[in-house]
């Protein structure tokens, strides 16, 4: 025999139902956030170190690239001691 619930008593089994049902969903909800979360820490770090080697890659070429300009500094001068007539003391003998 199946005993027959009164009016209050199905009511409160309902509500208790429906704020477990939501309670999980809410938990569910959280979790998914909080994974979201993880994978753009994870992304925005991975970025990071991609920033960082890059910044020490171009360090690198501005240390090296200071001597071509030097370089050509004295080259760009040089030449253009040519242009205005400038002989230098090695071809004059």
């Amino acid at each position: 025999m199946s005993k027959r619930l009164s009016m209050p008593e199905e009511k409160s089994k309902r509500i208790a139902v429906g704020a477990t049902i939501g309670g999980v969903l809410l938990v569910i909800l959280l979790v998914v956030i909080i994974v979201v979360q993880f994978v753009q820490m994870g992304v925005r770090q991975r970025k990071l170190n991609e920033y960082k080697a890059l910044e020490s890659k171009l360090e690198q070429e501005i240390e090296e690239g200071e001597h071509d300009l030097e370089y050509y500094d004295y080259w760009f001068k040089y030449m253009s001691a040519l242009r205005m007539g400038y002989v230098p003391p090695e071809s004059q003998k």
